[in-house]
Protein backbone atom coordinates (compact mmCIF):
# COMPACT_ATOMS: atom_id res chain seq x y z
CA UNK A 1 0.00 0.00 0.00
CA UNK A 2 1.33 3.31 -1.00
CA UNK A 3 -0.18 6.72 0.32
CA UNK A 4 0.66 10.15 1.25
CA UNK A 5 3.85 11.17 3.31
CA UNK A 6 0.94 12.03 6.02
CA UNK A 7 -2.45 10.85 6.65
CA UNK A 8 -5.33 12.46 8.42
CA UNK A 9 -6.81 11.52 11.54
CA UNK A 10 -10.52 12.40 11.52
CA UNK A 11 -11.53 11.23 14.84
CA UNK A 12 -11.32 14.30 16.67
CA UNK A 13 -13.90 16.03 14.07
CA UNK A 14 -16.62 13.62 16.02
CA UNK A 15 -15.24 12.34 19.26
CA UNK A 16 -13.04 12.38 21.81
CA UNK A 17 -11.85 16.23 22.00
CA UNK A 18 -15.49 17.68 23.28
CA UNK A 19 -18.15 18.36 21.09
CA UNK A 20 -18.76 16.81 17.76
CA UNK A 21 -17.31 19.80 14.93
CA UNK A 22 -20.16 21.46 12.36
CA UNK A 23 -20.30 18.60 9.94
CA UNK A 24 -19.97 20.85 6.63
CA UNK A 25 -16.58 22.35 8.10
CA UNK A 26 -15.59 18.78 8.75
CA UNK A 27 -16.18 18.06 5.09
CA UNK A 28 -14.46 20.81 4.27
CA UNK A 29 -11.12 20.35 5.84
CA UNK A 30 -11.13 16.60 4.85
CA UNK A 31 -11.87 17.64 1.53
CA UNK A 32 -8.95 20.28 1.18
CA UNK A 33 -6.44 17.53 2.62
CA UNK A 34 -7.40 16.25 -0.75
CA UNK A 35 -6.43 19.12 -2.64
CA UNK A 36 -3.65 19.32 -0.89
CA UNK A 37 -2.43 15.82 -1.66
CA UNK A 38 -3.50 13.82 1.54
CA UNK A 39 -4.19 10.36 0.11
CA UNK A 40 -4.61 8.59 3.97
CA UNK A 41 -7.72 8.75 6.26
CA UNK A 42 -8.11 7.02 9.29
CA UNK A 43 -11.67 7.06 11.26
CA UNK A 44 -13.49 4.05 13.04
CA UNK A 45 -16.80 2.87 14.17
CA UNK A 46 -16.35 3.58 17.58
CA UNK A 47 -15.51 7.62 17.16
CA UNK A 48 -18.86 8.77 17.64
CA UNK A 49 -19.52 6.21 17.64
CA UNK A 50 -20.90 5.74 13.72
CA UNK A 51 -20.88 9.75 13.05
CA UNK A 52 -17.29 9.69 12.35
CA UNK A 53 -17.22 7.15 9.40
CA UNK A 54 -20.42 8.59 8.09
CA UNK A 55 -18.18 11.93 7.43
CA UNK A 56 -15.13 10.82 6.01
CA UNK A 57 -17.28 8.75 3.56
CA UNK A 58 -19.45 11.74 2.51
CA UNK A 59 -16.47 14.22 2.32
CA UNK A 60 -14.45 11.22 0.61
CA UNK A 61 -17.15 10.19 -2.19
CA UNK A 62 -16.13 12.41 -4.82
CA UNK A 63 -12.38 11.41 -4.56
CA UNK A 64 -13.01 7.53 -3.48
CA UNK A 65 -10.72 6.31 -5.95
CA UNK A 66 -7.84 8.81 -5.23
CA UNK A 67 -7.85 7.77 -1.74
CA UNK A 68 -7.13 5.05 1.22
CA UNK A 69 -9.62 4.69 3.77
CA UNK A 70 -8.59 3.23 7.20
CA UNK A 71 -11.20 1.90 9.94
CA UNK A 72 -11.64 -0.20 12.64
CA UNK A 73 -13.50 -3.26 14.29
CA UNK A 74 -12.74 -4.56 17.88
CA UNK A 75 -15.53 -3.38 20.44
CA UNK A 76 -19.03 -3.83 21.27
CA UNK A 77 -21.08 -0.68 21.39
CA UNK A 78 -24.06 -0.21 23.76
CA UNK A 79 -26.82 0.76 21.52
CA UNK A 80 -28.83 2.90 23.95
CA UNK A 81 -26.18 4.92 25.31
CA UNK A 82 -23.72 4.94 22.44
CA UNK A 83 -20.98 3.97 24.54
CA UNK A 84 -18.35 1.46 24.26
CA UNK A 85 -19.18 -2.04 26.15
CA UNK A 86 -15.77 -3.85 25.97
CA UNK A 87 -13.78 -5.87 23.42
CA UNK A 88 -15.19 -8.33 20.66
CA UNK A 89 -13.18 -9.04 17.86
CA UNK A 90 -15.54 -12.95 17.50
CA UNK A 91 -15.79 -13.64 13.54
CA UNK A 92 -19.14 -13.08 13.36
CA UNK A 93 -19.05 -9.60 14.84
CA UNK A 94 -16.15 -8.72 12.33
CA UNK A 95 -18.43 -9.11 9.56
CA UNK A 96 -21.59 -7.09 11.28
CA UNK A 97 -19.28 -4.15 11.82
CA UNK A 98 -17.75 -4.82 8.12
CA UNK A 99 -21.31 -4.90 6.10
CA UNK A 100 -22.03 -1.77 8.51
CA UNK A 101 -18.54 0.68 7.81
CA UNK A 102 -19.33 0.01 4.42
CA UNK A 103 -22.77 1.37 4.37
CA UNK A 104 -21.52 4.27 6.61
CA UNK A 105 -18.13 5.20 4.17
CA UNK A 106 -20.38 4.49 1.24
CA UNK A 107 -17.95 2.34 -0.44
CA UNK A 108 -17.72 -1.28 -1.86
CA UNK A 109 -14.27 -1.69 -0.21
CA UNK A 110 -12.34 -0.70 2.87
CA UNK A 111 -8.73 -0.04 2.35
CA UNK A 112 -7.23 -0.49 5.28
CA UNK A 113 -9.19 -2.35 8.12
CA UNK A 114 -7.46 -2.71 11.54
CA UNK A 115 -8.33 -4.47 14.83
CA UNK A 116 -9.26 -1.73 16.80
CA UNK A 117 -7.77 -3.41 20.20
CA UNK A 118 -6.36 -7.19 20.76
CA UNK A 119 -9.14 -9.14 21.94
CA UNK A 120 -7.79 -11.45 24.44
CA UNK A 121 -10.19 -14.00 24.55
CA UNK A 122 -10.36 -14.32 20.65
CA UNK A 123 -7.09 -16.30 19.28
CA UNK A 124 -5.75 -13.88 16.94
CA UNK A 125 -5.22 -16.40 14.05
CA UNK A 126 -9.33 -16.45 14.07
CA UNK A 127 -9.33 -12.39 13.81
CA UNK A 128 -6.64 -12.78 10.61
CA UNK A 129 -8.47 -15.61 9.24
CA UNK A 130 -11.90 -13.82 9.28
CA UNK A 131 -10.19 -10.79 7.61
CA UNK A 132 -8.54 -13.03 5.01
CA UNK A 133 -12.02 -14.12 3.99
CA UNK A 134 -13.53 -10.44 3.83
CA UNK A 135 -10.11 -9.62 1.56
CA UNK A 136 -11.08 -12.52 -0.77
CA UNK A 137 -14.21 -11.40 -0.99
CA UNK A 138 -13.18 -8.12 -1.95
CA UNK A 139 -14.80 -6.39 0.71
CA UNK A 140 -11.82 -5.23 2.37
CA UNK A 141 -8.01 -4.91 0.58
CA UNK A 142 -5.54 -4.85 3.53
CA UNK A 143 -5.55 -5.62 7.46
CA UNK A 144 -3.74 -3.95 9.83
CA UNK A 145 -3.76 -4.07 13.90
CA UNK A 146 -3.45 -1.40 16.36
CA UNK A 147 -1.65 -1.12 19.65
CA UNK A 148 -0.70 -4.72 19.27
CA UNK A 149 2.47 -6.92 20.73
CA UNK A 150 5.13 -8.15 18.95
CA UNK A 151 4.24 -11.99 19.88
CA UNK A 152 0.64 -10.74 18.56
CA UNK A 153 1.98 -9.19 15.41
CA UNK A 154 3.84 -12.56 14.12
CA UNK A 155 1.00 -14.79 14.69
CA UNK A 156 -1.71 -12.49 12.78
CA UNK A 157 0.86 -12.06 9.87
CA UNK A 158 1.45 -16.06 9.92
CA UNK A 159 -2.19 -16.10 8.69
CA UNK A 160 -2.88 -13.16 6.81
CA UNK A 161 -0.02 -10.54 5.95
CA UNK A 162 -0.48 -7.43 8.24
CA UNK A 163 -0.18 -4.46 6.00
CA UNK A 164 0.31 -1.69 8.76
CA UNK A 165 -0.01 -1.47 12.67
CA UNK A 166 -1.30 1.67 14.16
CA UNK A 167 -0.01 2.38 17.37
CA UNK A 168 1.01 5.62 19.58
CA UNK A 169 4.76 7.45 18.76
CA UNK A 170 5.79 10.62 19.50
CA UNK A 171 8.67 12.44 21.00
CA UNK A 172 7.01 11.99 24.27
CA UNK A 173 6.31 8.11 23.77
CA UNK A 174 8.78 6.10 22.08
CA UNK A 175 8.22 2.77 23.23
CA UNK A 176 7.61 0.76 20.26
CA UNK A 177 11.42 1.67 19.38
CA UNK A 178 12.52 -1.30 21.57
CA UNK A 179 10.85 -3.58 20.20
CA UNK A 180 7.90 -3.15 17.78
CA UNK A 181 10.02 -0.85 15.07
CA UNK A 182 12.68 -3.93 14.97
CA UNK A 183 9.83 -6.83 13.96
CA UNK A 184 7.63 -4.20 11.20
CA UNK A 185 10.98 -4.07 9.33
CA UNK A 186 12.10 -7.71 9.55
CA UNK A 187 8.18 -8.67 8.24
CA UNK A 188 7.56 -5.35 5.99
CA UNK A 189 5.17 -3.82 8.04
CA UNK A 190 4.25 -0.14 7.55
CA UNK A 191 4.09 2.00 10.63
CA UNK A 192 0.68 4.68 11.49
CA UNK A 193 1.68 6.41 14.40
CA UNK A 194 -1.66 7.96 15.98
CA UNK A 195 -0.82 11.18 18.18
CA UNK A 196 2.20 12.04 16.73
CA UNK A 197 1.57 15.34 18.48
CA UNK A 198 1.51 14.34 21.80
CA UNK A 199 -2.54 14.33 21.39
CA UNK A 200 -1.93 18.05 20.68
CA UNK A 201 0.69 18.88 23.99
CA UNK A 202 3.69 18.99 21.29
CA UNK A 203 1.96 21.78 19.43
CA UNK A 204 3.08 24.32 22.32
CA UNK A 205 -0.16 25.85 22.46
CA UNK A 206 -1.27 23.42 26.02
CA UNK A 207 0.44 24.33 29.39
CA UNK A 208 -1.01 23.46 33.29
CA UNK A 209 -3.07 26.34 33.01
CA UNK A 210 -5.03 25.28 30.05
CA UNK A 211 -8.94 23.56 30.22
CA UNK A 212 -10.58 21.30 28.99
CA UNK A 213 -13.91 20.54 27.65
CA UNK A 214 -15.74 18.32 29.93
CA UNK A 215 -16.63 15.64 27.88
CA UNK A 216 -12.44 16.08 26.44
CA UNK A 217 -10.76 12.59 27.18
CA UNK A 218 -7.72 14.45 28.46
CA UNK A 219 -9.05 15.11 31.04
CA UNK A 220 -9.08 11.27 32.32
CA UNK A 221 -5.30 11.04 31.25
CA UNK A 222 -3.04 10.86 33.60
CA UNK A 223 -0.29 13.02 31.15
CA UNK A 224 -2.65 15.50 30.94
CA UNK A 225 -2.72 16.47 34.76
CA UNK A 226 -1.46 19.49 35.49
CA UNK A 227 1.25 18.62 37.36
CA UNK A 228 2.28 16.43 34.41
CA UNK A 229 2.13 18.97 32.09
CA UNK A 230 3.79 21.55 34.04
CA UNK A 231 6.56 18.92 34.17
CA UNK A 232 6.31 17.91 30.38
CA UNK A 233 7.44 21.31 29.22
CA UNK A 234 10.92 20.73 28.61
CA UNK A 235 10.30 18.92 25.76
CA UNK A 236 7.70 21.45 23.82
CA UNK A 237 10.47 24.03 24.80
CA UNK A 238 13.00 22.01 23.37
CA UNK A 239 10.72 21.51 20.39
CA UNK A 240 10.55 25.42 20.22
CA UNK A 241 13.95 25.99 20.16
CA UNK A 242 14.64 24.16 17.24
CA UNK A 243 11.65 25.17 15.49
CA UNK A 244 13.30 29.09 15.98
CA UNK A 245 16.30 28.06 13.76
CA UNK A 246 14.06 25.97 11.19
CA UNK A 247 11.57 29.01 10.59
CA UNK A 248 9.08 26.44 11.60
CA UNK A 249 6.66 25.54 14.30
CA UNK A 250 7.16 23.26 17.69
CA UNK A 251 4.06 21.08 15.84
CA UNK A 252 6.30 20.50 12.47
CA UNK A 253 9.62 19.74 14.13
CA UNK A 254 7.42 16.65 16.21
CA UNK A 255 5.77 15.52 13.11
CA UNK A 256 9.45 15.77 11.29
CA UNK A 257 10.81 13.98 13.93
CA UNK A 258 8.38 11.15 13.21
CA UNK A 259 9.35 11.25 9.52
CA UNK A 260 12.96 11.12 10.26
CA UNK A 261 12.90 7.85 11.70
CA UNK A 262 11.76 5.34 9.03
CA UNK A 263 10.55 5.62 5.71
CA UNK A 264 7.77 3.35 6.26
CA UNK A 265 6.08 5.46 8.91
CA UNK A 266 3.29 7.42 8.13
CA UNK A 267 1.71 10.07 10.83
CA UNK A 268 -1.97 10.83 10.91
CA UNK A 269 -1.87 13.51 13.22
CA UNK A 270 -5.52 15.23 13.42
CA UNK A 271 -7.04 18.43 13.08
CA UNK A 272 -10.06 20.90 13.20
CA UNK A 273 -8.78 23.46 10.79
CA UNK A 274 -7.98 24.04 7.98
CA UNK A 275 -4.38 25.95 8.44
CA UNK A 276 -3.31 23.65 11.46
CA UNK A 277 -3.56 21.02 8.09
CA UNK A 278 -1.65 23.39 5.79
CA UNK A 279 0.77 23.51 9.21
CA UNK A 280 0.97 19.62 9.35
CA UNK A 281 1.59 19.11 5.88
CA UNK A 282 4.67 21.45 5.89
CA UNK A 283 6.24 19.75 8.25
CA UNK A 284 6.85 16.70 5.27
CA UNK A 285 9.32 19.50 3.85
CA UNK A 286 11.48 20.07 6.73
CA UNK A 287 14.56 18.65 6.80
CA UNK A 288 16.07 17.42 10.31
CA UNK A 289 19.66 17.28 9.73
CA UNK A 290 21.80 15.53 12.15
CA UNK A 291 22.93 17.64 13.89
CA UNK A 292 19.46 18.41 14.50
CA UNK A 293 18.80 15.01 15.48
CA UNK A 294 21.24 14.49 17.98
CA UNK A 295 20.23 17.63 19.79
CA UNK A 296 16.77 16.07 20.52
CA UNK A 297 18.19 12.41 21.11
CA UNK A 298 20.24 14.24 23.89
CA UNK A 299 18.23 16.42 25.41
CA UNK A 300 15.58 13.96 25.73
CA UNK A 301 17.38 11.40 27.20
CA UNK A 302 18.02 13.51 30.39
CA UNK A 303 14.28 14.10 30.25
CA UNK A 304 11.51 12.05 32.06
CA UNK A 305 8.22 12.13 30.79
CA UNK A 306 5.58 12.13 33.90
CA UNK A 307 2.45 10.91 33.86
CA UNK A 308 0.67 7.80 32.39
CA UNK A 309 -0.61 7.92 28.40
CA UNK A 310 -3.90 6.45 29.03
CA UNK A 311 -5.91 6.34 32.16
CA UNK A 312 -5.68 2.30 34.12
CA UNK A 313 -9.16 0.89 32.24
CA UNK A 314 -7.89 2.06 28.74
CA UNK A 315 -4.05 0.85 29.74
CA UNK A 316 -5.26 -2.93 30.52
CA UNK A 317 -6.79 -2.67 26.60
CA UNK A 318 -3.03 -2.58 25.14
CA UNK A 319 -2.04 -6.08 23.69
CA UNK A 320 2.17 -6.27 25.30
Amino acid sequence: MEVSALGLGCMGMSFGYGPPAEKSAMISVIRGAVERGVTFFDTAEIYGPFINEELVGEALQPFRDQVVIATKFGFNIDMQTRQMAGLNSRPEHIREVVEASLKRLNTDVIDLLYQHRVDPNVPIEDVAGTVQHLIREGKVKHFGLSEAGVRTIRRAHAVQPVTALQSEYSLWWREPEAEILPVLEELGIGFVPFSPLGKGFLTGKIDDSTSFHSTDFRNSVPRFSAEARKANRAVVELLESIAHRKNATAAQIALAWVLTQKPWIVPIPGTTKAHRLDENIGAASIELSQDDLRDIENATSQMTIEGARYPEASQKMIDR
